[in-house]
């Protein structure tokens, strides 16, 4: 690293936690924005989006060109005013859905802002071209491209995202993740990957840039994160089609009525014909405007709480589809246990005391640096008081861990001591000439069946007995797994544990199956055969050789300290590198599921309602036969019609936090939340419009208002 040449003082990156400012649901930085949009957004294109609220807003414009020709026309003011009066509360309900869809989109671009403002220029090092050596030369980030190599130090902002081919160093994501703790990145493994806009705090990388300008993660997350170029899923897709059915129903019945209307005739020869402005408001307040208005709000607001969660979806059908999942994939280390493996007990072989074992155990775990082996040590001195002896003055050489030998000890003199694996040390004595005792394959199994880790330890090619290194099992884990079983979602336990462990493990932490010894293969093969079944299958990964299950799985979540392969091949990317968020995901998919369905049934019940509660009092004048059918006796036919959409237009407003925040998540079964769903939003939606539509009556009336 010595011929680099001083550059110019990079900019710096301020965290994300001081950036993303926490947003309540009606900030006032917020409001006001999404009330200029909902104006913007009333142009033709725009609303054709919705085909339910673009009947809305024709119908706006109908009545609007109707009042004016009945100024023109010098009608009288009543029956003006009226015109005016349903067309200024038409265009309310069009401007109440803009609003919605407004506020969500803002929120998600209030976080894609935060993301926008991270992005900086900086100045690189680059590898400079062979005729300049091993140069390396100041270049500006954005002239980077994907393969270029580059040297970050200390205090250097990571210009561009790639792969760490050479080094070691502690790198602050702050900005990224909002997590204040610094993690490691190093060539190779699952932990090489580093993020542009992150910085380097200690050491030095060399990094291979894995992604042109404007393929960034973080342009990803910007351009993702902004809902307002969020296509629809297909289930959102299923249920405007439904939306659009049922509005052509009553169209289909304004139409056969629209010639009495335009020509003044009563249908049946009986009383006054209906106005075309009633048939007008009767048509917007039957059809399913309520959930029309609101659909788009609801999926905008759960890609922003996905956001919310530190987990960025690479679209809406990724988080839909978390809420369809009904199998977990789960890695035991770090998502089920702790992942750090703790000493727990010595179990001696025949003719060895329990203290012996431990100091040989030890002995062998003097040089070993991994959790497991500090743990090994720690637990001989607090049982037997054994303390750590010189190991300089014994010549002492330590072998470490490898893959091949599954052993790792210390040699003094001939003297070999081991720990390891039960198989590779059975196999090592017997190469010794040593008797193996039977009594091990007993204490072996006997730790396994706990869900404990056997390691065997010899000594000289005496087996000394067992230590057990137990994995600890997450609080709480279990009763999640309960829940997401209510729920009907299977959870699959996934470890390269042998079968006993495994077995234990996943009896402890209550999961419905589990897969052990895992390889890539594995992984795939088991997604594969829940998917022919029909199901939908999520799971978590870091590595490289989780890039084709992740590929294969319906919901996969990549860490973000994992590989770039890894984050390519998932379709969400966990910031906080949890796996367990793949719990909080799924939940996250189920409350988007369950808010559209809770608020279609709703809207779907006020439709029924209004239709009983008010097509007798508008249409009395032509039927006065129907004023026996007046149950809520409304005031006026007039008064009726107003009620009605005013009503109509102000519970949008009153069911846009509901839409945006979601219906609150309960684990509970498909027909659980059925009867749930009927008897609040369904029994709710049935009663709720004629309180409504009453009150608003009394209040026209009271004020002369109709």
């Amino acid at each position: 690293m010595s011929q680099v040449k001083s550059l110019p003082n990079v900019a710096t990156v301020a965290t994300a936690a001081s950036q993303r400012r926490s947003l309540t649901l009606f900030d006032a930085s917020l409001i006001w924005p999404a009330i200029v949009d909902a104006f913007m957004k009333l142009g033709p294109r725009t609303q054709a989006r919705s085909p339910v609220m673009f009947v809305v807003y024709v119908g706006s414009i109908l009545t609007t060109l109707m009042y004016f020709r009945a100024i023109s026309n010098t009608l009288e003011s009543a029956a003006s005013s009226f015109i005016l009066a349903v067309s200024v509360w038409l265009w309310f309900t069009v401007l109440f859905a803009n609003f919605a869809e407004a506020l969500a989109e803002g929120r998600s671009k209030a976080q894609a802002a935060s993301l926008r403002g991270l992005k900086q220029t900086v100045m690189a090092k680059k590898l400079a071209t062979p005729k300049h050596g091993t140069a390396w030369l100041p270049v500006p980030g954005a002239d980077l491209r994907k393969g270029h190599t580059i040297l970050v130090e200390a205090g250097d902002v990571v210009p561009i995202d790639g792969e760490v081919i050479e080094g070691v160093a502690s790198v602050d994501e702050s900005a990224i993740t909002g997590e204040s703790a610094p993690v490691i990145r190093e060539s190779g493994g699952d932990f090489s990957a580093v993020t542009g806009g992150t910085r380097v705090l200690s050491d030095w990388l060399v990094v291979r840039v894995s992604v042109n300008p404007g393929e960034t993660f973080l342009d990803r997350m910007i351009s993702i994160v902004e809902g307002a170029k969020r296509q629809k899923t297909p289930n959102e897709i299923a249920l405007t089609i439904l939306l659009v059915a049922l509005t052509i129903v009553f169209l289909v019945v304004t139409v056969t009525l629209l010639p009495f209307s335009l020509f003044g005739v009563a249908a049946a020869g009986a009383g006054s014909p209906v106005s075309v402005t009633v048939l007008i408001a009767l048509l917007v307040c039957l059809i399913p405007t309520t959930i029309g208005a609101l659909l788009s709000s609801i999926g905008v607001a759960g890609m922003s709480r996905m956001m919310g969660a530190n987990v960025i979806a690479t679209s809406g059908r990724a988080v839909e589809a978390a809420g369809d999942v009904d199998v977990l994939l789960l890695d035991k280390t770090g998502t089920i246990t702790l992942g750090n493996r703790q000493a727990a007990g010595f179990f001696a072989a025949p003719g060895v005391t329990e203290q012996q074992l431990a100091d040989v155990a030890q002995l062998a775990s003097m040089a070993d640096e991994t959790p497991e082996g500090r743990s090994i040590v720690v637990l001989a001195k607090q049982r037997f008081n054994i303390r750590e002896r010189e190991m300089g003055s014994l010549h002492a050489v330590f072998i470490a861990f490898s893959a091949n030998t599954r052993m790792s000890g210390v040699d003094i003199g001939e003297r070999q001591v081991r720990k390891g694996a039960a198989d590779s040390v059975c196999k090592q004595v017997a190469a010794l000439g040593m008797p193996y005792p039977a009594e091990m394959a007993r204490l072996v199994d006997d730790v396994s069946r706990r869900g404990s880790t056997p390691l065997v330890v010899v000594d000289a090619g005496r087996v000394m007995g067992v230590v057990e290194l137990k994995d600890i099992v997450k609080g709480g884990i279990k009763e999640r797994f309960a829940e997401l079983r209510r729920m009907g979602i299977k959870t699959v336990m996934i470890t390269g544990d042998n079968k006993l462990t495994a077995a234990a493990i996943a009896a402890e932490a209550g999961v419905d199956d589990f897969l052990a010894e895992a390889t890539p293969e594995d992984k795939l093969k088991l997604i594969r055969h829940y998917q022919s079944q029909g199901r939908l299958v999520a799971m978590t990964g870091d590595g490289t050789n989780d890039a084709p299950a992740l590929a294969q799985a319906d919901v996969a979540v990549a860490m973000n300290s994992g590989t770039q392969a890894a984050k390519e091949a998932g379709n969400m990317v966990d910031l906080d590198s949890n796996p367990t968020k793949l719990l909080e995901i799924v939940e996250i998919g189920k409350q988007m599921l369950m808010t559209r369905g809770s608020l279609t049934t709703f809207s779907i019940a006020n439709d029924i309602a209004k239709y009983f509660a008010i097509i007798p009092a508008a249409f009395v004048g032509t039927y006065p036969q129907l004023k026996a059918l007046d149950v809520m006796q409304l005031s006026s036919p007039d008064s009726a019609i107003m009620s009605a959409v005013i009503f109509n237009a102000l519970i949008i407003i009153v069911l846009i936090p509901l839409a945006l925040k979601g219906v609150q998540y309960r684990a509970i079964g498909a027909a659980a939340l059925l009867r749930r769903n009927i008897l609040i939003y369904g029994v709710g939606g049935l009663i709720l419009p004629f309180v409504g539509i009453k009150l608003i009556d009394m209040v026209l009336s009271v004020l002369h208002l109709v």
